[in-house]
């Protein structure tokens, strides 16, 4: 784990979108074929572009534990890149602070909304209020990015 981040989250579908969104951006995620490397484009509301490769692995000392690798791409790079054979998702990402918690809101283009809490190396405790939680996705293999994707 040299080289990645760990992460602990937890991801719910919501029956609704939460008050207080504070910023919003729109993702493209392109899932390279037969890999687990994704390439991501954000794009801001002030119409800042970044752009990242991005590798998640999901760790054995806990369901919600996530290795984490992600490089920022130029234009050169994201270029080479996005030829990669690929499955592409988009989404709305709002971003909300709920009882001083950071949670991202994916809002997919049927009207699907997915919450996403990250603990950072530490558990995820708690929902914060304020969510309008449906159920919870974490270990649903069909509610990752990649198989979303298809």
């Amino acid at each position: 784990m040299k080289y990645a981040v760990v992460e602990s989250e937890r991801r719910f579908l919501l029956g609704s979108l939460p008050d207080g969104v504070e910023r919003v951006a729109e993702i493209a995620d392109r899932y390279v074929t037969d890999t687990r490397i994704r390439l991501r484009e954000v794009v801001e509301a002030d119409g800042t572009v970044v752009r990242k490769l991005g590798h998640k692995v999901r760790l054995g000392d806990g369901p919600e534990r996530i290795a984490c690798t992600s490089v920022y791409l130029d234009d050169a790079e994201w270029a080479a890149l996005a030829v990669l054979p690929a499955t592409t998702l988009r989404k709305r990402r709002h971003h909300v602070y709920l009882d001083g918690q950071h949670v991202a809101v994916d809002e997919f283009p049927d009207g699907t909304l997915m919450a996403e809490i990250d603990g950072g190396d530490r558990p995820v405790a708690a929902v914060p209020p304020g969510l309008d939680v449906l159920r919870e996705v974490t270990l649903d293999e069909a509610w990752t990015g990649q198989a979303l994707s298809r």
